[in-house]
């Protein structure tokens, strides 16, 4: 279950000392005992941070609402009288550390300290869970009513998802008083460790290998034309997703699979955690029922004889030591779902040993295997063309060596084929015949510009279309590994990733104006992994000047996605054209992220134009 993992006590003390240091702004520095009586919701305050931070409290009493056995062991236990104020929850997690002993039912007294975990860490910008952790637990009787749960709903949840923190406070919300009628986080994080309840509710996260899915309580919220909830701006944060565990252990009852539009039917109960991967969680004592409704994987239309289909698929980092049923069921999809694109930009191509870090960089293997398993599905002969990187300078897995890879069916189109081009030495471009091309072809953007450390360098390759030259240039753009999540407790989070994208965009963007600087109706096509969003600003910064144009933004707002995280269908992978290309005919392909069974994380896209 790795989206709870163990809590060690090198942690808590970590973070029982980032309280004391004041990082947790609104903690109590006192270590001392209470004196007085203590109830859950005195603990859990009317802000994120507990008023008794530090604290030993005796004897808090309560019934237990769940026990979790697996990861983060402990259980949580809720005071059945409620003090009538809607921003403190009533109930807690006692954190055990080992299984716990006590069962669901049992009215419990609980000392121990109050202490603020951050599921991840201080640096993850997470919010803090408040719980009781070295906790001396004495069952008072078994067999009580568990407390009624709240029923989260459409109308209990707030459209707006959170306030902005404080500019003097780092930008933290941890120090503002809990808003739960205005707030969709802050309605979450007011009953924290609450037993909860939500309805019938629309599957907007497929399950995943983690025992975890994504519903939304907010079925007319910005939802998507095959059933999930799309991702349209920073301000529009979807505040109905809310994430589904089991507290059943899985080697007693199988998690449930279940693909985006199918429906958690019935009720659905148990305490609200917060984790590290997605924020508030609905750990649920009892789950309701997966409804299938039927999902399809999409087919694209073929091109006509005078289209020229250009497409983009990240296959997940492949390579030979992957079972052949990938490589089979990839080279399905390219021959039957995407319908044979004249050109595929392949992103995470890893070398002919993966993630054997031995100076392997060639990918040979890894594209015969591919290429011939499009064969055996019916498909052409692919030839290819890519660049070797230099070992462990492109980012990835230590020793696997991701890159670029084109693909071209050589019955349709043909590779132009421009000597020089290797790891380190950029494609540049220049006049021929009036035309622009590339010095190198294939060859890489400006391998040498700081945007490209530790990341994979843009390929650029010239193909002829029916006599006509036409410019492609791959795309992986750097991940958003480091940025703060949407449930943290800065707010606007940060985003420390798009620093290197936007760099990485003004590079590919004065690439193609060099381009169209000599050929001003030249037909460039830019895709790949961008790694952002069409609102972003780093597509702001590939199109800037008019020299590219998002071509996802032609599709409705509803089919506007290539990717599904924590709920959220949004874009990913991206194809721009340039403004030669006039018109053209886009599809995001929806194969896999919908999807729990997934041959890679990503949609393929396709463009169709006549150059």
């Amino acid at each position: 279950m790795a989206s709870s993992l163990p809590r060690t006590a090198a942690v808590s003390a970590v973070v029982t000392a980032a309280i004391a240091a004041g990082l947790l702004a609104g903690a109590s520095t006192s270590a001392a005992d209470t004196t007085d009586i203590v109830r859950i919701h005195d603990i859990q305050g009317s802000t994120r941070i507990s008023p008794l931070a530090g604290q030993r409290v005796t004897d808090v009493t309560g019934v237990v609402t769940g026990v979790r056995t697996y990861g983060s062991r402990g259980f949580w236990f809720q005071d059945p009288q409620a003090d009538g104020d809607p921003a403190t929850s009533e109930g807690v997690f006692v954190f055990t550390s080992s299984k716990p002993t006590v069962s669901v039912g049992d009215a419990v007294k609980v000392s121990g300290t109050v202490t603020e975990y951050v599921p991840g860490g201080l640096n993850s910008g997470n919010q803090s869970l408040t719980q009781i952790s070295k906790p001396t637990v004495t069952v008072v009787s078994s067999g009580n009513p568990v407390p009624a749960p709240v029923t989260v709903t459409a109308e209990s949840v707030p459209d707006a998802y959170t306030p902005e923190g404080d500019p003097a406070k780092d930008g933290s919300v941890n120090h503002l008083p809990l808003r739960p009628g205005s707030y969709a986080l802050d309605y979450y994080e007011s009953l924290e460790g609450a037993n909860i309840r939500i309805g019938t509710s629309r599957v907007v996260g497929p399950s995943t290998e983690h025992a975890e899915l994504w519903v939304t309580v907010k079925p007319d919220e910005n939802p998507g034309r095959r059933g999930g909830t799309v991702y349209g701006s920073y301000t529009s944060q979807n505040s109905g997703r809310l994430k589904v565990q089991s507290l059943v252990p899985l080697a007693e009852q199988p998690f449930p699979t279940a693909n985006v539009g199918d429906v958690l039917t019935g009720e659905t109960e148990g305490p609200l955690d917060f984790n590290q991967y997605g924020g508030y969680t609905l750990t649920a004592r009892t789950m309701g029922t997966v409804e299938d409704r039927g999902l399809k994987r999409e087919k694209t239309r073929p091109q006509h004889i005078s289209e020229l289909a250009v497409a983009t698929y990240n296959v997940e980092n492949l390579d030979p030591t992957d079972p052949q049923e990938k490589f089979d069921a990839l080279a399905k999809a390219v021959v039957e779902n995407l319908a044979l694109p004249d050109i595929v930009a392949l992103e995470e191509i890893q070398d002919n040993n993966g993630a054997k870090n031995d100076g392997t960089v060639a990918a040979d293997e890894t594209l015969k295997k591919f290429t011939d398993a499009i064969v055996a599905a019916g498909g052409p002969a692919y030839e290819w063309r890519s660049v070797d990187p230099e070992n462990n300078k492109d980012g990835g897995e230590p020793g696997g060596n991701i890159r670029q890879v084109f693909l071209f069916n050589p019955e349709r189109v043909s590779f132009t084929d421009r000597a020089g081009g290797d790891a380190t030495t950029a494609t540049g471009v220049v006049k021929e015949r009036g035309k622009a091309a590339l010095t190198a072809s294939p060859g890489r953007i400006a391998p040498a510009d700081a945007a490209w450390e530790n990341s994979r360098k843009p390929l650029a390759g010239e193909f002829v279309f029916r006599g006509r030259p036409v410019i492609v240039v791959a795309n992986h753009f750097g991940s958003k590994g480091g940025d703060e999540p949407i449930v943290g407790h800065r707010q606007p989070p940060n985003r420390s990733s798009e620093v290197k994208r936007i760099q990485q965009a003004k590079v590919v963007n004065a690439f193609v104006k060099d381009v169209l600087a000599v050929q001003r109706n030249a037909d460039v096509v830019v895709l790949g992994d961008i790694n952002d969003f069409e609102f972003s600003d780093t597509t702001k910064a590939l199109t800037d000047g008019g020299a590219l144009r998002a071509a996802v933004t032609s599709l409705p707002r509803a089919e506007r996605y290539s990717y599904v995280f924590q709920g959220n269908s949004q874009v990913l992978d991206q194809i721009l054209t340039s403004p030669g290309i006039r018109h053209f005919e886009y599809d995001s392909v929806h194969i896999n992220a919908e999807f729990a069974d997934q041959n890679s994380d990503h949609d393929p896209q396709v463009l169709r134009f006549r150059p």
